[in-house]
């Protein structure tokens, strides 16, 4: 199987157009590598923004360029050299790290909706039992689980029969599209069936525990008496609801594509979507919505200046 190689198609219906493409994911991948350092940056060197929100978020925004470290360098080398070609063991790989830190994103929305969840609905117990080591746990536990998950599936992928070169329809190795490419028979049929009924549950879950959390964390806001008090206490949260509501109209949108007699190209494009939106928007979203990092921001910016 190592002599095998893949060969992904990317964008059957612009094919002519793969300098502009080149440009628009080198421009999208620039802006999320800079603003999540700016992030990363930011929470490691303010000391007003070690709280467990912002240790999270550090997490969120390394695993954020990760992720489209996965894919987005081979799509540029398949737009500006047409380097199309991937090896067996490289494809799959690729798979691994997608789907992996694909899953780690879901459990880390989930962390930091508990972590909102006891700074509003349990402020008296928020330091006692937010502390450190919790958060190191809490993140370990969100990293090792995900990157776990994808293991069976990936390599029982790996032992479907494949050509010598088997053409991908897909901009990366996405697992439904490789399985897709395989030769067709009732492994695959199942591999199928496996690798979307496991997606769902990734994501149905923790989008399950999000809404608990929210409901709960909701109904404290109201409970509170002053309008001011209200209004801060949404406005925790208003960044991190925000992102959870990128990161899963994503997946809809995928789902739809994929469900829907829709051409490869869409299909293909909502996926990559689901791949670059939330890194994209992350950064944004924290420091446009989130008063104190966009405080650091301008505090260190100005300090680099001056």
């Amino acid at each position: 199987s190592s002599a095998k190689d893949f060969y992904l198609i990317g964008f059957p219906a612009l094919q002519d157009f793969q300098i502009p493409l080149f440009l628009v994911f080198l421009l999208f991948y620039l802006l999320i590598l800079i603003g999540n350092i700016i992030i990363i940056a930011v929470v490691v060197v303010d000391q007003t923004l070690h709280r467990p929100m912002y240790f999270f978020l550090a997490n969120l925004s390394a695993l954020d360029i990760l992720l489209t470290t996965t894919t987005i360098p081979k799509m540029l080398a398949m737009f500006l050299v047409n380097a199309k070609t991937i090896s067996f063991h490289g494809c799959f790989l690729q798979m691994y790290c997608f789907h992996g830190l694909a899953v780690t994103e879901s459990l880390l929305l989930v962390v930091m909706s508990y972590d909102c969840y006891e700074a509003i609905c349990n402020p008296l117990h928020y330091p006692v039992k937010m502390t450190k080591r919790v958060n190191i746990q809490l993140a370990a536990y969100a990293w090792v689980t995900a990157l776990l998950i994808p293991i069976p599936v990936v390599f029982q992928t790996s032992q479907l029969t494949f050509g010598d070169t088997t053409v991908v329809y897909h901009c990366f190795c996405d697992h439904l599209a490789v399985v897709q490419a395989a030769c067709s028979d009732f492994s695959a049929s199942f591999q199928t069936f496996l690798g979307f009924s496991i997606a769902m549950i990734v994501s149905v879950v923790p989008l399950m525990l999000v809404t608990l959390l929210y409901v709960h964390i909701i109904i404290s806001i109201l409970k509170i008496n002053s309008k001011g008090g209200r209004s801060k206490a949404f406005s925790t949260c208003t960044s991190h609801l925000i992102v959870v509501g990128a990161y899963y109209s994503s997946i809809v949108l995928a789902y739809i594509s994929h469900r829907t007699d829709m051409p490869i190209d869409i299909h293909v494009m909502s996926n990559v979507i689901f791949a670059i939106l939330t890194p994209l928007l992350n950064p944004l979203i924290y420091t446009l919505r989130n008063k104190e990092v966009k405080c650091a921001v301008k505090k260190i910016i100005f300090l680099k200046i001056f």
